[in-house]
């Protein structure tokens, strides 16, 4: 018995600490990280078109970098739309913070903390127009929205929020990235059930551990938030805290 967690301890180290640590020396190495939220940068990345310039509908998923020390293992995730002619986007992030579900609290395409975003999914056209129904009634729906109803880690949190939404509607077809902290959280009497895409089964030990396996998400092992695995139909390599590295996951 002994060798045996002997060895999964080594399994643990090995997978999940070693490159969490190496993350947070490289995090330390940096001078670009924003010392505080005031001085952060949260303008537009200019990753969307101004609303007024593009007449088709749009609905996006967009994930950075979190600030200061969280940086290290964990971003934050949040839903944009457009309905087709309007002239405004729609914002839609989880927070710790003031309203339960805020809506248009920053840029559609802002920076997070000073990090920049990059789009998760980005679905234009009759497409989008066809989900964004669908979309707002997964926002409207989240059943963590009151206050007091949000727990960093390890959830529900502002990933959990978006999981939901991806959970509602499976059309996105695409997975959260693995340092997305809080995605695979579930209460416990939902442990079993299927992947946000509806493509495999995931397992969710109340965020603390998990794993998953789908056409979409791929092949993931969840250990106290940290994830690692494969992705097979977008090859790519899931490393904790540093994050997918291979082919672009996006749905377009």
């Amino acid at each position: 018995m002994l060798a045996f967690l002997s060895r999964v301890l080594l399994v643990i180290v090995g997978l999940f600490v070693l490159p969490l640590g190496a993350h947070a020396l490289w995090w330390a190495m940096r001078d670009d990280v924003a010392p505080s939220w005031r001085a952060a940068d949260w303008s537009s990345a200019k990753l969307l078109p101004a609303a007024s310039e593009a007449p088709q509908a749009i609905v996006a998923v967009y994930a950075a970098r979190v600030g200061r020390w969280r940086g290290i293992f964990a971003h934050h995730t949040w839903v944009v739309v457009k309905e087709a002619g309007a002239r405004t986007y729609t914002r839609y992030d989880k927070v710790g913070w003031g309203s339960p579900v805020r809506t248009n609290g920053w840029a559609p395409d802002g920076r997070w903390f000073g990090n920049a975003p990059h789009p998760v999914v980005l679905i234009e056209g009759e497409a989008a127009e066809r989900l964004i129904p669908q979309v707002r009634q997964a926002v409207a729906s989240y059943p963590y929205q009151t206050f007091g109803a949000y727990n960093a880690w390890p959830g529900p949190n502002s990933n959990t929020f978006v999981a939901h939404v991806m959970r509602s509607v499976p059309e996105l077809g695409a997975a959260l990235p693995p340092t997305a902290l809080g995605k695979d959280w579930q209460p416990w009497r939902d442990m079993v059930g299927l992947t946000p895409s509806r493509t495999g089964i995931q397992i969710s030990l109340g965020g603390y551990a998990g794993l998953a396996l789908g056409w979409v998400e791929g092949i993931e092992i969840d250990f106290m938030g940290l994830v690692a695995g494969i992705d097979l139909r977008r090859p790519a390599v899931k490393i904790p805290a540093w994050g997918r590295i291979g082919m672009d996951p996006i749905t377009w």
